[in-house]
């Protein structure tokens, strides 16, 4: 159903597009919506289809099995929707706080049984006591609720007829509604834990449309979180889960609608 839902906004823009396409050919046509641009503020709304993945650092013990990565990750597809809130700054400049809530659902898979090889412990690790690993303990269903509040400076170009390209950057604050980081339930309960609080920074292309009585902007946006986003299991868990990762942090590709 998610797939579904990122074709069909793919495949509206594009329609959209071409129906577009017409009134940009013409020379003679008036231009549509001349003096939104030049307001100080303006406001807006988007929806987005967006694809999640975790980029993961393994731990050289636990997380590796000669060249055999013993942690993976598998993509997900879901939506998203959020506000608009433009400053213009110059002809060229624009500020952008786009505020949004993000759904995702994402899978983790330990193959680490192997580390039963450590459990009579060495000078660099601790001793622990080994349990065979079902299919749910290996399998972690992440599910997210993000509150996303990205501010971006967007540099455009001049319009050429009810079109304008542009690019834009900047940094997000990220708020995880589903991180568990305050549980004291770990991996052996079958809770994974995250991050609550990240930071990420943001790239986005895209071309603006006028029309009559709004502007549409299909655009496409990468966003990376900076921060580790791995809260470490309890002292007394087994190296199967958390202490198999060093690092794991998100990574976002979004395609986003916007309507102003």
């Amino acid at each position: 159903m998610n797939k579904f839902l990122l074709k069909a906004l793919v495949l509206a823009s594009v329609n959209i597009a071409f129906f577009a396409d017409a009134q940009f050919r013409t020379r003679n046509r008036m231009d549509k919506l001349e003096e939104f641009d030049q307001q100080t503020f303006s406001w807006g709304f988007y929806l987005n289809g967006n694809k999640l993945d975790y980029r993961i650092v393994l731990d050289p013990r636990y997380g590796m099995e000669g060249n055999q990565n013993l942690v993976t990750s598998k993509e997900s597809y879901s939506f998203g929707a959020g506000l608009i809130g433009k400053w213009r700054l110059n002809d060229y400049l624009d500020l952008r706080l786009e505020p949004g809530l993000q759904f995702a659902q994402r899978q983790l898979t330990f193959n680490t049984q192997s580390n039963d090889k450590y459990a009579a412990g060495s000078l660099t690790n601790d001793p622990f006591i080994p349990i065979p690993l079902t299919e749910k303990d290996k399998v972690r269903e992440v599910k997210s609720t993000l509150v996303d509040i990205p501010v971006l400076l967007e540099f455009h170009g001049q319009r050429w007829y009810n079109s304008r390209p542009y690019i834009a950057g900047g940094v997000n604050y990220i708020v995880n509604l589903q991180s568990n980081s305050d549980s004291t339930d770990d991996n052996m309960q079958q809770v994974f834990r995250s991050t609550t609080h990240n930071f990420a920074w943001s790239a986005e292309m895209g071309v603006q449309f006028y029309f009559n009585k709004f502007k549409l902007t299909p655009a496409i946006r990468g966003t990376f979180i900076m921060n580790n986003e791995k809260v470490a299991d309890n002292a007394n868990t087994p190296p199967y889960w958390a202490s198999a990762m060093s690092t794991l942090q998100t990574r976002a590709v979004f395609f986003v609608l916007k309507f102003e």
